[in-house]
């Protein structure tokens, strides 16, 4: 699975003129599932997210985890985070998991994330979405569980 992730001071996602998920402080969570990822990686994956420390302690060091603030997060589902672009001006999307898999896979992440404590909100999976955020630092961190 990959995931982009940007601390916010607030996120939100649109759907049809209809805000469907919004958060204050916390993170904006873009999960892409890719094929073989199961639900072990997506729980491994939120496991991280959770324990990541992203945020300013009192001494302004990044030190405290989303677990430890009480932040929240807006997940995201994303399947152009599998972009190939290797070749040619137009990105394939073929490294992306199929839909019904990676709904089940987006589903999972939400659900991890709810059980680990964290307050979550969500886009709408496979819908046009407008998501806007206001990014805290900048902070932007990519995670692949592919990677070494």
């Amino acid at each position: 699975m990959r995931a982009l992730l940007q601390r916010v001071s607030s996120a939100s996602v649109t759907v049809e003129n209809e805000t469907v998920g919004a958060i204050g402080p916390g993170l904006l969570v873009f999960v892409c599932a890719m094929p073989g990822d199961t639900p072990e990686t997506a729980a491994k994956l939120m496991a991280k997210i959770a324990k990541l420390r992203l945020f300013k302690d009192d001494a302004g060091k990044m030190n405290l985890s989303l677990s430890q603030t009480g932040g929240s997060a807006l997940v995201v589902s994303q399947f152009t985070l599998a972009a190939d672009t290797a070749r040619g001006n137009r990105p394939g999307f073929s490294g992306a998991a199929k839909p019904d898999l990676a709904e089940t896979l987006y589903l999972r992440c939400v659900e991890e994330l709810g059980a680990l404590g964290i307050p979550v909100r969500t886009g709408r999976f496979g819908a046009d979405m407008q998501v806007a955020l206001v990014n805290d630092g900048p902070v932007t961190i990519w995670l692949d569980t592919d990677a070494p």
